[in-house]
């Protein structure tokens, strides 16, 4: 069995957390995650209060097991569903695009972990000066909004630079990547684009299958000219993108293009002007099976890894 202080600190089996995705991780998810030994996120994203609490209801009715919730803190609903989360009570608070600062201390005093993800060395310190339980470091590979450096350079950055726990991400979806987090030091991994192609994730057909037949170039980043740059997979969309920001268009006409992409690729299925958001590791994924099965083959193969490298010495 592959223990780490992660699976302590959580309360979970495997040191495996799913990440918490945007209008891709429901409750639905979260708690296929957390029922298969690893912690489940629901991402809040730009969602409404109470579009978040029905998923944390579906997650409670799926589970029993610990789950948490991603906050994007730049979203006009951010305080609000720190509020409901205070209420509920959920394991664990992830967050991005913003400082949970204000929020520490209460999270912490009802027993709620709380784990900001990091792109930076300096943005870790800074969360371990305030006191979150652990940072997620997570590299340039990773889908959604990124960072520029790479996991491989991060990750051991950041541990050497803090002495809370770290989780690696970006660019990792098996077994390999996890036993290649934890030499660089990690005590765990979040995993988001392997989950997507999952059954229990409900997001639209098209776009599992977008990403089951995508190659390994086929995730690129746009939008680097507004600094905040997104990797997706490459369509009509992103070329409109890359044209737009070749001619230097201002940044609110690029936001304009992008109103509304993610749910047309997610809900809708539009592969062509929707927001497929997804990792670099696209092109290693060939199947959509039970997150039961994605997380066992993880372990095994992990387990795989550890031996030969073992045999080595």
């Amino acid at each position: 069995m592959l223990n780490t202080k992660l699976c302590d600190i959580l309360g979970i089996k495997y040191p495996i957390i799913q990440g918490g995705m945007a209008w891709v991780a429901t409750g639905e998810l979260a708690a296929a995650v957390s029922n298969a030994g690893g912690l489940g996120i629901i991402g809040a994203g730009n969602s409404p209060v109470e579009v978040v609490k029905k998923n944390i209801g579906i997650a409670k009715s799926l589970t029993d097991k610990p789950f948490g919730v991603n906050v994007m803190l730049l979203s006009p609903y951010a305080e609000g569903v720190m509020e409901l989360l205070f209420e509920e009570k959920v394991a664990v608070v992830t967050t991005g695009a913003g400082n949970p600062g204000k929020y520490i201390e209460r999270l912490k005093s009802l027993g709620i972990k709380i784990i900001p993800v990091v792109p930076s060395v300096a943005l870790a310190k800074r969360m371990e000066k305030e006191g979150v339980d652990a940072v997620i470091a997570e590299g340039t590979e990773s889908g959604g909004h990124i960072g520029e450096l790479t996991t491989m350079a991060l990750v051991p950055q950041v541990v050497d630079a803090v002495n809370i726990p770290v989780i690696a991400a970006g660019g990792i979806a098996d077994g390999r990547g996890l036993i290649a987090s934890l030499a660089l030091g990690a005590v765990g991994v979040q995993i988001g684009t392997r989950f997507v192609c999952s059954d229990e994730c409900t997001v639209h057909e098209n776009y599992k299958k977008a990403i089951v037949n995508a190659k390994d170039r086929d995730a690129v980043a746009t939008g680097h000219s507004t600094g905040h740059p997104v990797r997706c997979l490459k369509n009509k969309l992103t070329r409109e993108f890359e044209k737009l920001e070749s001619a230097k268009a201002p940044a609110e006409e690029l936001e304009k293009l992008g109103i509304g992409r993610l749910k047309a690729a997610v809900v809708d299925g539009d592969m062509e002007m929707g927001s497929v958001m997804s990792g670099q590791i696209a092109g290693m994924i060939k199947d959509i099976k039970p997150c039961s099965e994605i997380i066992n083959d993880i372990i095994e193969e992990a387990q795989k890894v550890s031996r030969n490298i073992s045999s080595l010495f």
